[in-house]
């Protein structure tokens, strides 16, 4: 039909025309293969046509095309598993760790509360003085000649003589040799101290008391009654049993040559002293009787007082000289220095010192006097200035970095070690 409508064109409109409907012939035929190949195409995709493709020549080979790595895949993919992992271990973290600060915080409150109540009895009650007696009794029976052999200190005219009572204390005479006075301090046991009064031939005219606690005033009645003329010093705030003549900060008890300054030093208990014999008149070192605020590599236990006021007493005696004799309350050495060596393990002069007191130990034979000096070098409590201390065991400055703050901190757990250690 197509090739009769062009040769009628061809005839009747001539050439031009017929280029026309050549082209539209030309369009028409590629219409007619298109729909064609299409119909061709719909079969071969039926279930019904489906035929297998041709296979590739050998000599081809299909490479399939790999897809490039995405490098962000693996940190998505840790991220999606760190990031919960890194929550839940963080809150499991934190709550055992105030676990164990709420154990801490329980096991101190429940330590201060039996301290406290126990420490009532002893101090506000019969009960007090009843177990006082009980231990000197039994002292009495084990120690016959003391717990210790003491060594008696004589400078140009001036001797300091501790005397072993109970089971661990020292109390001391201090004797002006040429007039032949004497002073004690703390007579615990009134028989000890009288029998080395008899022995050395000298008059009792004055006792100084550093605290109340009855292992350190237990004798002020016995001794006052039999020596009339006695005079009975301490702190009006402390309630010392027979106190004749309060003293205050810096008041000066003079016996003879002898002069005794009292330095108030609370913490222990709240009205402690301690008492300072000047060695300017004998041209001999000072004497400091710390009484239960400092002993050799150790301190008092905070009774009636917090840290600061505990940390502002012992600053007190830092500042007396380095020659200074320091004659404590009470036997501690080697267990205070054991604890010392847990601490500050590498500290030589501890080291040292530990060594010597062990042969004295072994023989029974007393420790004291130390020197101020001695101590600065290797008692822990008058160390929490060093920064190694305080690196190892301080809590570091507080929110505004008061280093007084921070010390006291330090001091504060360092008690708790120490009482911790002394219960094992």
């Amino acid at each position: 039909m197509a090739a009769v409508v062009a040769a009628t064109a061809l005839k009747g409109r001539g050439a031009r025309n017929a280029r026309v409907l050549r082209g539209i012939l030309s369009g028409a035929t590629a219409n007619k293969a298109s729909q064609n190949r299409t119909r061709a195409l719909q079969s071969h995709s039926s279930p019904e046509c489906k035929e297998e493709p041709e296979p590739l020549s050998p000599e081809l080979e299909y490479i399939p095309r790999k897809r490039g790595k995405n490098p962000m895949k693996a940190v998505g993919l840790a991220w999606a598993i760190g990031f919960p992992c890194g929550i839940l271990l963080f809150i499991l973290t934190k709550r055992e760790v105030d676990k164990n600060r709420l154990k801490q915080m329980k096991a101190r409150q429940n330590m201060r509360a039996s301290n406290t109540g126990e420490y009532s009895l002893y101090t506000r009650t019969w009960l007090g003085y009843l177990f006082y007696r009980q231990q000197l009794r039994r002292a009495r029976n084990r120690y016959p000649k003391g717990h210790s052999k003491t060594q008696p200190r004589l400078f140009n005219g001036v001797k300091v003589l501790p005397i072993p009572v109970l089971s661990d204390n020292y109390s001391y005479l201090i004797i002006d040799t040429q007039a032949g006075l004497a002073v004690a301090v703390d007579p615990s046991d009134p028989r000890a101290v009288q029998a080395s009064i008899e022995k050395e031939g000298v008059t009792l005219v004055a006792i100084l008391c550093t605290h109340k606690h009855w292992d350190h005033s237990g004798g002020n009645r016995d001794l006052s009654r039999r020596h009339r003329d006695c005079r009975v010093y301490g702190s009006p705030q402390d309630g010392i049993p027979y106190l004749t003549h309060p003293l205050c900060h810096q008041d000066v008890v003079s016996v003879g040559r002898l002069q005794i300054r009292a330095l108030a030093t609370p913490g222990h208990t709240q009205g402690h002293l301690v008492y300072l014999l000047d060695g300017e008149p004998y041209k001999g070192p000072s004497c400091l009787f710390s009484g239960d605020l400092l002993f050799l590599s150790g301190c008092g236990r905070t009774f009636e007082g917090t840290a600061e006021t505990m940390l502002s007493s012992l600053d007190t005696v830092l500042g007396l000289g380095d020659d200074t004799l320091l004659w404590p309350g009470h036997e501690y050495a080697e267990e205070n220095l054991g604890f010392a060596g847990v601490v500050e393990p590498e500290n030589l002069a501890r080291e040292r010192k530990m060594q010597w007191v062990q042969r004295q130990r072994m023989e029974r034979r007393s420790t004291c006097p130390s020197t101020l000096g001695e101590e600065r070098s290797y008692n822990p409590f008058l160390r929490t200035h060093c920064l190694a201390l305080q690196e190892a065991l301080g809590p570091g400055p507080g929110p505004t970095g008061d280093e007084g703050c921070s010390r006291a901190q330090l001091l504060e757990e360092l008690r708790r070690l120490k009482d911790t250690h002394k219960s094992k």
